[in-house]
Order: structure tokens, then C-alpha cells, then sequence
């Protein structure tokens, strides 16, 4: 009997290390998940006069892509980003993250800007209230001005056609 409880707990574990090895390290759950989008309201990155307000965008299903000068990867999606936005007619927007103003400025200048317009997010205070965990992250939002999709990480071809268009397509 004295052997069967460590046995027992073992097992256990064991069961739980298994279903966690199991699971997709960039699925993690989002409480934003149809929830309304929060208010950007800061500074346009390029136009620092103006203010990113997400309210004149409802009636738009639209990209909101949150990156950052200092990431690397975020340089690696631009071209799927721009194809997607033009290919598909989606407006996309950004939320530089956690980066300073003319760093991003000059990365834009560098590698292109997709965006419609890109908001100055210094502090990360916007990141945090949209639930950002790092850079890049991407979210889908519907015309309701609600949260539909987000994706974490690098976003390819494969899936931009295979888990954003989708989404895009049935909320058009």
C-alpha cells in the first residue's frame, strides 16, 4: 500500500506533463477573444499631431499588428502583412510597441510601411490592456469593433491563408 501512493502521484504527473507537451506552444488562450477592443487613442507614429482612434473604424473588419524596431521577426512579416492588406482590401494598422519614436520612424523608412497608421505605444500601456505577451502579435477585428482572432507570433503565408483569411472572409 505505501507503494501504490508515490505510484499513484507519478502517474498523475506523468499524465499532466504529457498533455502539456502536447499542446501548441502559440496557443495561448486570449480573454480580449470577442471581447470590444480597447481604445488606442495615441499618437500616429509618422504624424505625431494626430491621434490612432479605432472608433472611426467601425463598420471595418481590420488588422491591428503590434510591433516593435528591436524585433526581428516583425521585419520578417512585413511582406506577408502588405500582400495580405492589399491582396485582400483589409486596412491594417499598428501599435508600435514598447519602442522609441524615431526608431521606429527610421525602421519604417528602412523596410517599408504597410500600415495605414501605426500608433506610438512607449510605455506599453495599450499592449498590455490588448493582452499582449511580446512582438509580433496580430489581432483580428470585426466591424462591431470586437476581437475576433489573435495571433501570436510571426505570421507566414501559410498562415495568414490558413487561420487569419478565414476568419477575414466570414466576418466580411
Amino acid at each position: 500500500m505505501r507503494f501504490l501512493l508515490p505510484l499513484a502521484v507519478f502517474m498523475a504527473m506523468a499524465v499532466f506533463l504529457a498533455m502539456g507537451l502536447s499542446r501548441d506552444p502559440r496557443a495561448v488562450p486570449s480573454a480580449m477573444i470577442d471581447k470590444p477592443a480597447p481604445p488606442i487613442n495615441l499618437p500616429v507614429l509618422l504624424s505625431p499631431g494626430e491621434r490612432l482612434d479605432v472608433e472611426s473604424l467601425r463598420g471595418k473588419v481590420w488588422l491591428l499588428n503590434v510591433w516593435a524596431s528591436w524585433c526581428g521577426p516583425c521585419k520578417d512579416e512585413l511582406p506577408v502583412l502588405r500582400e495580405a492588406a492589399q491582396r485582400h482590401a483589409i486596412p491594417l494598422y499598428g501599435l508600435n510597441y514598447k519602442d522609441k519614436p524615431e526608431d521606429a520612424a527610421a525602421w519604417l523608412a528602412r523596410n517599408g510601411n504597410p500600415y495605414v497608421a501605426s500608433a506610438s505605444d512607449t510605455d506599453g500601456r495599450v499592449g498590455i490592456e490588448y493582452g499582449v505577451y511580446g512582438v509580433p502579435e496580430t489581432f483580428v477585428i470585426d466591424g462591431a469593433g470586437r476581437i475576433r482572432h489573435k495571433q501570436l507570433g510571426l505570421i507566414t503565408p501559410e498562415i495568414f491563408k490558413a487561420r487569419i483569411l478565414p476568419i477575414i472572409e466570414a466576418l466580411k
